[in-house]
Protein backbone atom coordinates (compact mmCIF):
# COMPACT_ATOMS: atom_id res chain seq x y z
CA UNK A 1 0.00 0.00 0.00
CA UNK A 2 1.60 3.49 -1.08
CA UNK A 3 0.92 6.05 1.83
CA UNK A 4 -0.72 9.37 0.54
CA UNK A 5 0.94 12.70 1.48
CA UNK A 6 -0.16 15.50 2.63
CA UNK A 7 -0.15 17.80 -0.12
CA UNK A 8 -1.46 21.70 1.51
CA UNK A 9 -2.64 22.79 5.05
CA UNK A 10 -4.52 26.12 5.29
CA UNK A 11 -6.50 28.33 7.60
CA UNK A 12 -8.91 30.78 6.06
CA UNK A 13 -11.14 33.35 7.95
CA UNK A 14 -14.25 34.54 7.82
CA UNK A 15 -14.27 37.97 7.34
CA UNK A 16 -16.63 41.08 8.89
CA UNK A 17 -15.43 43.58 7.12
CA UNK A 18 -15.26 45.19 3.25
CA UNK A 19 -11.15 44.77 3.89
CA UNK A 20 -11.27 41.68 3.42
CA UNK A 21 -8.71 41.43 6.57
CA UNK A 22 -9.27 39.04 9.59
CA UNK A 23 -10.36 42.08 11.93
CA UNK A 24 -12.35 41.31 15.42
CA UNK A 25 -13.20 43.06 18.67
CA UNK A 26 -14.10 41.77 21.91
CA UNK A 27 -17.09 39.62 22.06
CA UNK A 28 -16.71 38.57 18.19
CA UNK A 29 -17.05 35.08 16.66
CA UNK A 30 -14.00 34.07 14.79
CA UNK A 31 -14.80 31.45 12.28
CA UNK A 32 -12.82 30.00 8.98
CA UNK A 33 -12.28 27.04 8.03
CA UNK A 34 -8.80 24.71 7.94
CA UNK A 35 -8.18 23.63 4.36
CA UNK A 36 -6.68 19.70 3.94
CA UNK A 37 -5.34 18.86 0.64
CA UNK A 38 -4.12 14.97 0.19
CA UNK A 39 -2.83 12.90 -2.55
CA UNK A 40 -3.17 9.72 -2.02
CA UNK A 41 -5.21 7.89 0.66
CA UNK A 42 -4.01 8.74 4.27
CA UNK A 43 -5.05 8.11 8.05
CA UNK A 44 -5.19 10.73 10.44
CA UNK A 45 -5.50 10.47 14.12
CA UNK A 46 -6.39 13.74 15.07
CA UNK A 47 -7.07 17.38 13.55
CA UNK A 48 -6.67 20.00 16.19
CA UNK A 49 -7.26 23.95 16.57
CA UNK A 50 -5.77 26.00 19.33
CA UNK A 51 -6.48 29.90 19.50
CA UNK A 52 -4.83 32.45 21.90
CA UNK A 53 -4.33 35.51 22.15
CA UNK A 54 -1.46 37.74 24.43
CA UNK A 55 0.63 40.68 25.24
CA UNK A 56 3.95 40.23 25.82
CA UNK A 57 6.84 42.10 27.07
CA UNK A 58 10.21 41.38 27.10
CA UNK A 59 14.08 43.42 27.55
CA UNK A 60 16.99 42.90 29.18
CA UNK A 61 19.78 45.58 30.72
CA UNK A 62 23.11 44.59 31.40
CA UNK A 63 24.18 45.06 35.28
CA UNK A 64 27.72 45.35 36.95
CA UNK A 65 28.20 43.26 40.25
CA UNK A 66 31.47 44.85 41.16
CA UNK A 67 34.86 43.43 40.86
CA UNK A 68 34.51 43.89 36.82
CA UNK A 69 31.65 40.85 36.92
CA UNK A 70 28.90 41.51 34.81
CA UNK A 71 25.87 39.69 34.38
CA UNK A 72 22.21 40.49 31.85
CA UNK A 73 19.00 40.96 33.77
CA UNK A 74 16.01 39.89 32.20
CA UNK A 75 12.83 41.52 31.98
CA UNK A 76 10.02 39.97 31.04
CA UNK A 77 5.96 39.99 31.32
CA UNK A 78 3.15 38.14 29.54
CA UNK A 79 -0.85 38.87 29.99
CA UNK A 80 -3.30 36.37 28.39
CA UNK A 81 -6.81 37.18 27.42
CA UNK A 82 -7.66 33.99 25.76
CA UNK A 83 -6.86 30.37 25.17
CA UNK A 84 -9.01 27.77 23.52
CA UNK A 85 -8.63 24.81 22.23
CA UNK A 86 -10.88 22.28 19.91
CA UNK A 87 -10.92 19.14 17.88
CA UNK A 88 -12.10 19.49 14.31
CA UNK A 89 -11.55 15.74 13.50
CA UNK A 90 -10.12 12.65 15.82
CA UNK A 91 -10.31 12.74 19.73
CA UNK A 92 -7.69 14.51 21.93
CA UNK A 93 -5.65 11.75 22.58
CA UNK A 94 -2.87 10.98 20.37
CA UNK A 95 0.12 9.85 22.43
CA UNK A 96 -0.09 6.30 21.11
CA UNK A 97 0.99 4.94 17.57
CA UNK A 98 -2.04 2.33 17.55
CA UNK A 99 -4.41 1.88 14.51
CA UNK A 100 -7.34 2.07 16.69
CA UNK A 101 -9.64 5.56 15.68
CA UNK A 102 -8.02 6.66 12.83
CA UNK A 103 -9.73 8.32 10.40
CA UNK A 104 -9.20 7.69 6.29
CA UNK A 105 -9.38 10.87 4.28
CA UNK A 106 -9.32 10.03 0.45
CA UNK A 107 -7.25 12.37 -2.40
CA UNK A 108 -8.24 15.83 -2.82
CA UNK A 109 -9.27 18.88 -0.81
CA UNK A 110 -11.02 18.81 2.15
CA UNK A 111 -12.41 21.43 4.75
CA UNK A 112 -13.26 21.64 8.54
CA UNK A 113 -15.22 24.65 9.94
CA UNK A 114 -14.30 26.10 13.30
CA UNK A 115 -15.16 28.87 15.25
CA UNK A 116 -15.12 30.39 18.59
CA UNK A 117 -16.32 33.80 20.66
CA UNK A 118 -13.70 36.19 21.87
CA UNK A 119 -13.96 37.21 25.47
CA UNK A 120 -16.65 40.08 26.27
CA UNK A 121 -13.48 42.10 28.26
CA UNK A 122 -11.72 44.53 26.95
CA UNK A 123 -8.79 43.34 24.70
CA UNK A 124 -5.48 45.24 23.29
CA UNK A 125 -5.24 46.48 20.19
CA UNK A 126 -2.90 43.87 17.91
CA UNK A 127 0.42 45.57 17.93
CA UNK A 128 4.33 45.00 16.95
CA UNK A 129 6.73 47.28 19.25
CA UNK A 130 10.09 47.58 20.15
CA UNK A 131 10.21 45.36 23.29
CA UNK A 132 6.62 43.47 23.40
CA UNK A 133 3.76 42.64 21.41
CA UNK A 134 0.29 42.36 21.52
CA UNK A 135 -0.81 39.06 19.21
CA UNK A 136 -3.88 37.11 18.65
CA UNK A 137 -3.40 33.60 16.28
CA UNK A 138 -5.40 30.25 15.44
CA UNK A 139 -2.81 27.44 14.87
CA UNK A 140 -3.66 23.96 13.75
CA UNK A 141 -2.26 20.48 13.73
CA UNK A 142 -2.50 17.53 12.09
CA UNK A 143 -1.83 14.20 14.06
CA UNK A 144 -1.29 10.82 12.17
CA UNK A 145 0.28 7.72 13.55
CA UNK A 146 3.99 7.53 13.54
CA UNK A 147 4.64 10.41 12.12
CA UNK A 148 5.64 13.89 12.76
CA UNK A 149 2.19 16.64 13.43
CA UNK A 150 2.02 18.78 10.83
CA UNK A 151 1.54 22.82 12.38
CA UNK A 152 0.55 25.88 10.82
CA UNK A 153 -0.20 29.54 12.53
CA UNK A 154 -1.97 32.19 11.33
CA UNK A 155 -2.70 35.55 13.18
CA UNK A 156 -5.77 37.91 12.94
CA UNK A 157 -5.92 41.10 14.03
CA UNK A 158 -8.56 42.73 17.05
CA UNK A 159 -9.09 46.37 17.49
CA UNK A 160 -10.10 47.77 21.10
CA UNK A 161 -12.25 50.27 19.48
CA UNK A 162 -11.64 53.64 20.49
CA UNK A 163 -14.83 56.16 19.42
CA UNK A 164 -13.11 59.82 18.92
CA UNK A 165 -17.16 60.88 18.76
CA UNK A 166 -16.54 61.02 22.76
CA UNK A 167 -17.03 63.99 24.96
CA UNK A 168 -13.60 63.87 26.38
CA UNK A 169 -11.79 63.64 22.97
CA UNK A 170 -13.57 66.16 21.19
CA UNK A 171 -12.39 68.70 23.65
CA UNK A 172 -10.19 71.50 22.04
CA UNK A 173 -6.37 71.15 23.44
CA UNK A 174 -4.02 74.61 24.17
CA UNK A 175 -1.27 75.76 25.97
CA UNK A 176 0.78 79.30 25.76
CA UNK A 177 4.92 79.22 26.44
CA UNK A 178 7.07 81.86 26.87
CA UNK A 179 11.20 82.19 27.29
CA UNK A 180 13.41 84.92 27.95
CA UNK A 181 17.16 84.00 26.59
CA UNK A 182 20.15 84.98 28.68
CA UNK A 183 23.78 85.52 27.12
CA UNK A 184 26.18 86.15 30.42
CA UNK A 185 24.60 89.76 31.90
CA UNK A 186 22.88 90.87 28.55
CA UNK A 187 19.31 89.62 28.43
CA UNK A 188 17.32 89.73 25.58
CA UNK A 189 13.02 90.15 25.33
CA UNK A 190 11.09 86.88 25.16
CA UNK A 191 9.58 84.33 22.35
CA UNK A 192 6.43 83.35 23.08
CA UNK A 193 4.55 80.57 21.80
CA UNK A 194 0.54 79.75 21.99
CA UNK A 195 -0.86 76.93 20.31
CA UNK A 196 -4.38 75.36 19.86
CA UNK A 197 -5.97 72.14 18.09
CA UNK A 198 -9.36 71.61 17.72
CA UNK A 199 -9.93 68.24 19.61
CA UNK A 200 -7.95 65.62 21.32
CA UNK A 201 -9.04 62.54 19.37
CA UNK A 202 -8.45 61.85 16.09
CA UNK A 203 -7.74 58.49 13.28
CA UNK A 204 -5.21 57.86 10.68
CA UNK A 205 -5.28 59.56 7.69
CA UNK A 206 -6.60 62.66 9.21
CA UNK A 207 -4.97 66.23 9.09
CA UNK A 208 -4.71 67.90 12.48
CA UNK A 209 -5.29 71.93 12.19
CA UNK A 210 -2.94 73.97 14.21
CA UNK A 211 -3.67 77.42 15.18
CA UNK A 212 -0.85 79.02 17.05
CA UNK A 213 1.19 82.26 17.54
CA UNK A 214 4.89 82.67 17.83
CA UNK A 215 6.23 85.92 18.61
CA UNK A 216 10.13 86.64 18.58
CA UNK A 217 11.12 89.44 20.40
CA UNK A 218 14.54 87.89 21.30
CA UNK A 219 17.83 88.87 19.11
CA UNK A 220 18.42 84.99 17.45
CA UNK A 221 17.02 83.65 14.55
CA UNK A 222 14.08 80.96 15.51
CA UNK A 223 12.22 78.18 13.95
CA UNK A 224 8.48 77.84 14.94
CA UNK A 225 7.69 73.90 14.34
CA UNK A 226 5.38 70.64 14.64
CA UNK A 227 5.55 66.88 15.37
CA UNK A 228 3.52 63.72 16.49
CA UNK A 229 5.69 61.32 18.69
CA UNK A 230 4.24 58.00 19.30
CA UNK A 231 5.47 56.46 23.22
CA UNK A 232 5.84 52.98 23.49
CA UNK A 233 6.03 52.04 27.11
CA UNK A 234 6.57 48.69 28.17
CA UNK A 235 6.15 47.19 31.98
CA UNK A 236 7.64 44.32 33.52
CA UNK A 237 8.66 43.46 37.28
CA UNK A 238 8.36 46.71 38.53
CA UNK A 239 10.41 48.62 35.75
CA UNK A 240 9.45 50.40 32.82
CA UNK A 241 10.88 50.74 29.11
CA UNK A 242 9.62 53.62 26.93
CA UNK A 243 10.47 54.02 23.12
CA UNK A 244 9.61 57.33 21.50
CA UNK A 245 9.61 57.61 17.47
CA UNK A 246 8.81 60.45 15.12
CA UNK A 247 5.77 60.12 13.52
CA UNK A 248 5.09 63.42 11.53
CA UNK A 249 6.65 66.72 11.09
CA UNK A 250 6.66 70.18 9.50
CA UNK A 251 8.29 73.52 9.80
CA UNK A 252 7.41 77.28 9.72
CA UNK A 253 8.98 80.08 8.29
CA UNK A 254 12.24 81.02 9.99
CA UNK A 255 11.28 84.50 12.02
CA UNK A 256 14.23 87.46 12.71
CA UNK A 257 13.98 89.17 15.78
CA UNK A 258 11.38 91.44 16.12
CA UNK A 259 8.94 88.86 14.01
CA UNK A 260 5.52 87.36 14.63
CA UNK A 261 3.72 84.16 12.58
CA UNK A 262 0.51 83.31 12.51
CA UNK A 263 -0.89 79.73 11.94
CA UNK A 264 -4.55 79.66 11.16
CA UNK A 265 -5.02 76.01 10.50
CA UNK A 266 -1.89 74.76 9.72
CA UNK A 267 -2.38 70.87 8.63
CA UNK A 268 -0.50 68.28 9.98
CA UNK A 269 -1.80 64.58 8.35
CA UNK A 270 -1.32 61.65 10.90
CA UNK A 271 0.34 58.54 8.39
CA UNK A 272 -1.13 54.80 8.96
CA UNK A 273 -0.15 54.60 12.51
CA UNK A 274 -1.49 52.24 15.06
CA UNK A 275 -4.09 53.11 17.43
CA UNK A 276 -3.27 54.43 20.95
CA UNK A 277 -3.40 51.14 23.46
CA UNK A 278 -4.79 52.88 26.86
CA UNK A 279 -6.08 49.50 28.76
CA UNK A 280 -3.35 47.32 28.22
CA UNK A 281 -1.32 46.74 31.94
CA UNK A 282 2.09 45.99 30.36
CA UNK A 283 1.70 47.69 27.20
CA UNK A 284 0.76 51.30 26.46
CA UNK A 285 0.74 53.12 23.27
CA UNK A 286 0.05 57.07 23.65
CA UNK A 287 0.68 60.14 21.25
CA UNK A 288 1.01 63.44 21.56
CA UNK A 289 1.30 66.69 18.93
CA UNK A 290 4.55 68.74 20.26
CA UNK A 291 4.51 72.59 18.77
CA UNK A 292 7.63 74.42 19.60
CA UNK A 293 10.22 77.01 18.67
CA UNK A 294 13.55 75.82 17.69
CA UNK A 295 16.26 78.32 19.42
CA UNK A 296 19.52 77.87 17.76
CA UNK A 297 22.37 77.38 21.15
CA UNK A 298 18.96 77.50 23.51
CA UNK A 299 16.71 74.53 25.05
CA UNK A 300 13.74 75.08 22.77
CA UNK A 301 10.38 76.33 23.81
CA UNK A 302 7.96 73.84 23.51
CA UNK A 303 4.33 73.00 24.22
CA UNK A 304 2.65 69.12 24.41
CA UNK A 305 -0.27 68.78 23.69
CA UNK A 306 -1.91 65.38 24.40
CA UNK A 307 -3.53 63.12 21.33
CA UNK A 308 -5.23 59.72 21.04
CA UNK A 309 -5.50 58.08 17.69
CA UNK A 310 -8.48 55.83 18.00
CA UNK A 311 -10.33 53.49 15.48
CA UNK A 312 -14.22 55.26 15.05
CA UNK A 313 -13.87 58.16 12.83
CA UNK A 314 -15.83 61.71 13.32
CA UNK A 315 -19.01 61.66 12.62
CA UNK A 316 -21.24 65.19 12.41
CA UNK A 317 -24.21 62.71 13.38
CA UNK A 318 -23.10 61.16 16.94
CA UNK A 319 -21.03 58.37 17.70
CA UNK A 320 -21.44 55.10 15.40
CA UNK A 321 -21.55 51.60 16.48
CA UNK A 322 -18.32 50.24 17.72
CA UNK A 323 -19.47 47.05 15.93
CA UNK A 324 -16.12 46.36 12.99
CA UNK A 325 -18.81 43.69 11.35
CA UNK A 326 -21.13 47.18 10.50
CA UNK A 327 -17.95 49.56 10.42
CA UNK A 328 -16.69 49.23 6.58
CA UNK A 329 -15.25 52.91 6.84
CA UNK A 330 -13.19 52.22 10.07
CA UNK A 331 -9.73 52.88 8.51
CA UNK A 332 -7.43 49.74 8.92
CA UNK A 333 -4.87 51.16 6.46
CA UNK A 334 -2.55 51.21 9.53
CA UNK A 335 -2.06 47.36 9.60
CA UNK A 336 0.23 47.92 6.52
CA UNK A 337 0.26 44.22 6.52
CA UNK A 338 -1.03 40.60 5.78
CA UNK A 339 -0.75 38.72 8.53
CA UNK A 340 1.32 35.59 7.01
CA UNK A 341 0.50 32.20 7.97
CA UNK A 342 3.35 30.71 10.07
CA UNK A 343 4.42 27.15 9.20
CA UNK A 344 6.04 25.43 12.32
Amino acid sequence: MVLGKVKSLTISFDCLNDSNIPVYSSGDTVSGRVSLEVTGEIRVRALKIHARGHAKVRWTESRNAGSNTAYTQNYTEEVEYFNHKDVLLGHERDDDNSEEGLHTIHSGRHEYAFSFELPQIPLATSFEGRHGSVRYWVKTELHRPWLLPVKLKKEFTVFEHIDINTPSLLSPQAGTKEKTLCCWLCTSGPISLSAKIERKGYTPGESIQIFAEIENCSSRMVVPKATIYQTQAFYAKGKIKEVKQLVANLRGESLSSGKTETWNGKQLKIPPVSPSILDCSIIRVEYSLMVYVDIPGAMDLFLNLPLVIGTIPLHPFGSRTSSVSSQGSVNVNWLGLTLPERPE
